[in-house]
């Protein structure tokens, strides 16, 4: 990049503007409008007010939970809260009446006078207004996400989130100074980084296994097209609209997440700039087609070509270390969360299944050695409620253990896993990606969501974090 790598930044974005128009691609135009927005909320500099970062807020011994949203991911995580100790569910709000009652009628246990919320759109707001709410989890579209969460720590409520945690520059920024303001909670709900090779190798990277890490990879790669189409599984067909109206990476943080725990950013790293391309759009424009034939409301979608079915971003972090993303919804192909981890020492990848690692290049580890790895390095919180976790389900699991480490951390006063400037840089990814396709894959900052904290934050260890949750509960 040279040797000043942020006016080059700086260069080639106002060159990529001045250019767009033929460096755009054939299957998205954005306006310039949203580009120059873009670009213009990613070098903005702010001020940090307080250090979210480590905090511990005031334990909290029966978290009451409101849920909004229960169409599809939040009716689940209605069940699996219901069945986690010191949990009172107080409210369910969906704008569809039939969806709360049903939502509540998956509550496993007693002790919950879950109210609905259903009058009309705006009903959300009358919930997170009252003073019998601890924690507001929010599970709708991506769009209403950090409107929710910032109107949510402003009535005093922590806040859980469904991914993408914002899906703009400015509400990353509107939802880390919100946090800061109000000292409440904004954790992203990301379900990988509680996945059990994930954790197992999180553990494993802050106990020296990997050396020196040296390239990352994380993908989400899923075959999501039909569901595009419908509307009992896609409400007001929002993903469609979503893979219509952006071009880009526009879910990073399964991927993304778990290798920036493994890379400590946030806590003593930070991810630099990233670029970004998409393919041209082979199959979504061909399936709205086929729909418009059947149904007159698809027409609008078959006019152009949508998001481009593959997207691949590129991010460099301040320790030299690099990060592969892909991003496909819409071919046909395997499904994907492709887990990676490359170091001076050992190598590990998860996808195609079962997860495995190796040390030096000769062969991955065999399943004795995989057994006695594990033994020794499965984190605390694997080993206390792993198999309980399996059990109840959602994802093998993954989903209740990341439920009960919110709700653990929340009653025991203890610093979050994934606090909110993980939720913003994890998310930002999303606009930013669409800003380099647009622009020839051209680089740009990553806006450093802890202004300069980073520098000093320290790793939350997931093993410690059980020892102290044992110790705190004893």
């Amino acid at each position: 990049m040279g040797t000043n790598r942020r006016s080059f930044l700086k260069l080639s974005g106002l060159a990529g503007i001045g250019l767009m128009t033929g460096c755009t691609q054939e299957n998205k135009a954005p306006t310039t409008a949203k580009l120059d927005h873009i670009r213009l909320e990613a070098t903005k500099k702010y001020s940090s007010t307080f250090n979210m970062s480590g905090y511990a807020a005031p334990k909290i011994p029966t978290v009451r939970v409101g849920f909004i949203g229960v169409g599809n991911r939040g009716s689940a995580a209605v069940e699996r809260l219901s069945q986690i100790e010191g949990v009172a569910i107080n409210g369910i709000c969906d704008v569809r009446p039939e969806k709360a009652a049903e939502a509540k009628g998956r509550i496993k246990t007693g002790g919950h006078p879950a109210q609905l919320y259903t009058e009309n759109a705006a009903h959300w707001k009358k919930m997170c207004e009252q003073a019998d709410y601890d924690l507001v989890y929010i599970a709708t579209h991506w769009q209403l996400h950090a409107e929710m969460a910032i109107y949510a720590m402003e009535q005093g409520k922590h806040v859980a989130l469904e991914i993408p945690a914002a899906t703009s520059v400015e509400d990353c920024w509107r939802l880390v100074q919100t946090s800061e303001k109000t000292k409440k909670h904004c954790v992203m709900l990301e379900n990988c980084c509680y996945d059990y090779f994930e954790l197992l190798t999180l553990n494993l990277a802050r106990h020296g296994f990997f050396g020196d890490i040296v390239h990352c990879e994380g993908a989400y790669i899923h075959d999501i097209l039909e569901s595009f189409f419908d509307a009992e599984k896609r409400f007001d067909f929002w993903r469609l609209k979503e893979n219509a109206a952006r071009n880009g990476n526009l879910y990073p943080t399964h991927g993304l997440g778990p290798v920036c725990q493994v890379l400590k950013v946030n806590r003593g790293n930070k991810m630099e700039y990233m670029s970004s391309m998409s393919s041209k759009d082979f199959m979504l424009q061909q399936k709205a087609k086929e729909m418009a034939a059947k149904d007159k409301q698809f027409e609008v979608y078959a006019e152009k070509p949508l998001r481009g079915n593959m997207n691949i971003s590129n991010i460099l972090t301040h320790s030299g270390s690099t990060i592969m993303l892909q991003h496909d919804v819409s071919s046909p192909r395997p499904y994907s969360r492709l887990h990676l981890i490359s170091g001076t020492k050992a190598f590990a990848q998860k996808y195609p299944l079962p997860g495995k690692i190796a040390i030096g290049h000769a062969d991955f580890l065999s399943s004795e050695e995989m057994v006695k790895l594990e033994q020794q390095y499965t984190p605390g919180i694997v080993k206390r409620i792993g198999e309980l976790a399996k059990q109840i389900g959602g994802h093998g699991g993954m989903d209740f253990m990341m439920d009960w480490r919110l709700i653990d951390c929340l009653r025991n006063g203890l610093p979050m896993d994934m606090d909110v400037y993980d939720a913003a840089s994890w998310s930002v990814i999303g606009p930013l990606s669409e800003w380099s396709v647009a622009n020839g894959s051209q680089p740009i900052e990553v806006p450093d969501f802890t202004c300069g904290n980073w520098k000093n934050n320290k790793v939350h260890d997931i093993d410690l974090a059980a020892a102290e949750t044992q110790a705190a509960l004893s």
